[in-house]
């Protein structure tokens, strides 16, 4: 005689669609309280309370509340991301030149808001002190995952090239608009006037030549 088991498959998706729920929870709420509070200086009760859901389902989504800050502005820096995908989307998939991958990846960071996403950052991170690293090594992960995810757009768009030299490509202007950030920060105070989006294309203007042209 044979038993049968049968198996329910809504159980995993509903499990899957609750722990996607509380992760979405628990950002959106990250978000609200730095842009209630003006920073990102907010405790594990205060996040598990905005977001309904418990100390230990925070620490089963992230490592810690910088894991949470991070991804929070992650995927507020997606935005470059976003101008990178609506470049590409009326092209067609294939190899390209490497000057065509330059000149697409240049023309996303041209199109995104950077500045005011650079500016959420800063008021997030509360700015940067000599006696606390934390506000730069989250700005700094930030940006690195960033990278990645770019890199790995940019790799999928045109699968016949080396993925390496998607990631060469991406990293070099990424980290590069990350050092002009800081320059624009420190010109600007992280305002968002129309000089200070003149004086962020003028060095953007500057990293993409000097990026292009080598040295």
């Amino acid at each position: 005689m044979y038993a049968f088991v049968v198996v329910n498959a809504e159980v995993p998706d509903r499990r899957a669609a609750l722990k996607a729920r509380h992760r979405r929870a628990i950002l959106d709420a990250a978000k609200a309280l730095i842009d209630e509070g003006g920073t990102a200086r907010f405790s594990v009760e205060e996040l598990a309370t905005r977001a309904d859901v418990s100390r230990r389902t925070i620490f089963n989504h992230f490592a810690s509340i910088d894991d949470v800050v991070t991804t929070a502005c992650t995927e507020v820096l997606g935005t470059v991301i976003e101008a990178f995908r609506t470049q590409v989307s009326a092209s067609a998939v294939g190899a390209g030149t490497r000057a065509e991958m330059f000149a697409t990846v240049a023309a996303a960071l041209r199109a995104a808001d950077v500045p005011s996403t650079i500016a959420f950052l800063w008021r997030a991170l509360g700015g940067f002190s000599a006696g606390d690293p934390r506000p730069r090594q989250i700005f700094q992960a930030t940006f690195s995952r960033t990278t990645a995810d770019l890199a790995r757009e940019l790799a999928e768009r045109h699968p016949d090239r080396d993925p390496l030299e998607a990631e060469l490509l991406v990293s070099s202007l990424m980290h590069g608009t990350e050092v002009i950030a800081h320059h624009w920060i420190a010109g600007t105070g992280a305002v968002t006037g129309d000089r200070a989006r003149k004086h962020w294309h003028d060095l953007l203007d500057r990293l993409i030549d000097d990026i292009r042209t080598g040295y």
